[in-house]
């Protein structure tokens, strides 16, 4: 935890030196933490669910959106989820210290790439205080030191969470300072000054929030800002299966990143599934606007330009009739913001054509957006979702934790003995 009496620099450093310690820890000590961990979660729940019932009374009486609050709720369900998810990762391989190649230059002169940490995250999350469990689980796995600023007004219970984490990886010989917790924006401000020390930067936020990180820094910044998922609805569709993925995407849980906010329907098939869809939208309370042609066949407020770029994080879907996949994929690459898009269709070359075209982190056939996420994938939960295409694309789990470094092992060799018209370098693979 951070403590108060050190400035932020001193806090940077104290990770730095605890980075050091954590990317050489063996497998059973991480998984020991872990288990640690879940351990002491489940014997202070009922600490933490009371610190995040004063900050949901407080986000209520300042009038938080619903949306929102929902992401700041973190009850008895929220910790059995966590807590799963903690043993979950626990069986997961060691992400550290794999050969992920070798060369064999000479006899005895041996190349090999071994993944490593990544050394010092800094990492700004939103009102979800189970990011918290999971980036911090996920940084005990990886073996790598963060620094994690939440959002505000889970402020009572990020601390209590980040206390109970922190200890608790200590006593199972974690070194001091491997987790703080941020208290305010300075502290942010001043994180991000501190390229010495810090490695990664991980914003989790709106898109003017990213954008201010990224042109306040010069750490190298991985993350996403909005979650402008799509749907299409293609021409062979199974109706059925097109209702059931269509609502999934939106209704599931519609506060998070991953979940649908537009709905693209071939005009082949629109008049059949609209007002199917929009019966199940009705009874679920979900708002509905679409073009003018979505109009003339349901009854939804018309959508604007604006709608075609939003991220409601509520039950508010914006619907668009389109006359090809051609169309759909022009609008997803247009209005998406290459996280996540989806094509319900019983066409195998059409799916093809369209997982190929379209570029976005994650491209789903046949199946919900919801998928989208680190533990459903199997990376052990995630850290976020990365939309960019350098280092890590998509849900960034341990794999995207960790990076890697080339190591050498000869027996007196030297580069003289390899200058031209001497002797040859192998190359070999096979070793």
């Amino acid at each position: 935890m951070m403590d108060e009496k050190l400035n932020m620099r001193d806090i940077a450093a104290q990770a730095r030196q605890a980075a050091v310690i954590t990317a050489s820890l063996p497998g059973e000590l991480k998984n020991l933490a872990l288990q640690s961990v879940a351990e002491a979660l489940r014997l202070h729940g009922d600490i933490i669910i009371a610190a995040n019932r004063a900050d949901l009374a407080s986000a209520e009486s300042a009038g938080l959106a619903s949306a929102l609050l929902k992401r700041l709720k973190f009850d008895q369900e929220k910790l059995n989820a966590v807590i799963s998810g903690i043993e979950s990762l626990r069986k997961l391989p060691d992400p550290v210290g794999c050969q992920l190649d070798a060369t064999r230059l000479d006899n005895d002169l041996i190349l090999r790439r071994v993944s490593c940490p990544i050394g010092v995250l800094g990492i700004v999350f939103e009102s979800r205080p189970d990011a918290l469990v999971q980036i911090s689980t996920l940084a005990i796995k990886s073996g790598n030191a963060v620094l994690l600023k939440g959002g505000s007004e889970a402020a009572l219970t990020n601390a209590a969470l980040a206390k109970v984490i922190d200890n608790a990886a200590c006593q199972a010989g974690f070194p001091a300072g491997w987790l703080a917790l941020l208290q305010s924006r300075d502290d942010v401000k001043a994180m991000l000054a501190m390229d010495e020390y810090i490695d990664l930067v991980i914003p989790r936020g709106s898109n003017d929030f990213v954008r201010y990180i990224m042109d306040n820094t010069r750490i190298p910044v991985m993350g996403h800002a909005d979650g402008i998922c799509h749907v299409f609805i293609d021409d062979s569709a199974d109706l059925e299966m097109a209702v059931k993925v269509a609502f999934d995407s939106k209704c599931q849980y519609p506060a998070v990143c991953n979940a649908m906010e537009t709905l693209l329907v071939s005009s082949v098939v629109a008049e059949k599934v609209l007002p199917v869809l929009a019966d199940a939208y009705g009874k679920a309370g979900v708002e509905l606007r679409g073009d003018e042609r979505v109009c003339k066949i349901i009854k939804c407020n018309m959508a604007t330009e604006q709608d075609w770029a939003t991220e409601y994080n509520d039950l508010i879907l914006s619907i668009a009739v389109v006359d090809s996949l051609e169309q759909a994929i022009e609008h997803i690459n247009k209005y998406g913001s290459g996280h996540t898009d989806c094509i319900v269709t019983q066409d195998k070359q059409r799916a093809e054509v369209f997982m190929a075209r379209v570029d976005s982190a994650s491209v789903f056939c046949n199946c919900s957006t919801r998928f989208a996420d680190g533990f459903r994938y199997g990376l052990g939960a995630e850290v976020g979702i990365s939309t960019g295409k350098i280092h890590a694309r998509g849900p960034v789990g341990l794999e995207g934790l960790t990076i890697y470094k080339w190591l050498m092992t000869g027996n007196g060799h030297a580069v003289a003995d390899f200058e031209p018209d001497k002797k040859p370098y192998l190359h070999d693979k096979h070793i």
